[in-house]
């Protein structure tokens, strides 16, 4: 079972290595890396080139957001499985994809996720915040439950059948995404209890103008499929994120 991490990029010379050897370094050797860069000149590209002979594709032009950057990297993929890990952040051992791919085929499963970590942009050994979503359970998107999408592992058919990221959201797009699959479209997903992905404090979402617009894009895309959005959805949302500051994992590598 081939797996394709997609990695999208722009301008973060600073940290694109890091993202690199942590997908290169997996133990899983069906791995089709991709990586998307926004037309960089800040000498991303030229760190990327260093490793031309282990990335499958490098795609780099101008794009139209993040999620346009990810959508080429999707069309272009040709494994069973589609990962996204973005250029600042890392897989949290170098055995994470093959447990997630073993995980998805044991189990029949459509898609699966699991825990994520917020760590110190500078010291990488800092976690400020731990994401556990838990299992999903019916309509939890509209009770304000999210899952970490940089660990969400998909079969490629799937975006096949469903679509793509809607890239006219310019901050949600990965919420409606996954509330498209997983809440209207019911496909089969499944929880691994295990943090995935190690993400870098930053991004559009972790300022003001940023939350109000993600939160504007969120209502939206219940809209656009049909789903009702609960009322105590922004109630439970941010007590989430309070709880996560003061949860830590046992282990962190």
């Amino acid at each position: 079972m081939k797996v394709s991490i997609i990695t999208v990029c722009f301008n973060i010379a600073e940290t694109i290595e890091d993202t690199i050897k942590s997908v290169l370094g997996q133990d899983y050797r069906g791995i089709e890396y991709i990586v998307v860069d926004g037309g960089s000149t800040d000498g991303t590209l030229d760190i990327i080139n260093r490793y031309e002979n282990d990335i499958a594709k490098v795609i780099s032009e101008p794009d139209n957001g993040i999620y346009d950057a990810m959508n080429k990297g999707i069309g272009s993929s040709t494994g069973d499985i589609v990962a996204t890990l973005n250029g600042d952040d890392v897989y949290a051992e170098k055995t994470t994809v093959s447990r997630m791919a073993e995980f998805i085929q044991s189990n029949g499963l459509d898609a699966a996720y699991g825990d994520l970590v917020y760590i110190n942009h500078n010291n990488t050994d800092h976690v400020t915040r731990f994401w556990k979503p838990g299992d999903y359970k019916e309509g939890a998107f509209c009770r304000g439950w999210v899952l970490p999408h940089p660990t969400f592992f998909c079969r490629k058919d799937i975006f096949e059948r469903f679509g793509y990221f809607n890239d006219t959201l310019q901050i949600a797009a990965d919420f409606e995404l996954m509330l498209r699959f997983i809440e209207k479209h019911r496909i089969k997903v499944g929880y691994r209890p295990e943090i995935i992905v190690k993400m870098r404090t930053a991004g559009k979402a972790n300022v003001l103008r940023g939350m109000i617009r993600g939160n504007l894009e969120i209502v939206r895309s219940f809209r656009l499929n049909d789903l009702r959005l609960s009322p105590w959805f922004f109630v439970c949302k941010p007590i989430t994120k309070v709880a996560q500051l003061f949860a830590r994992p046992s282990r962190v590598q």
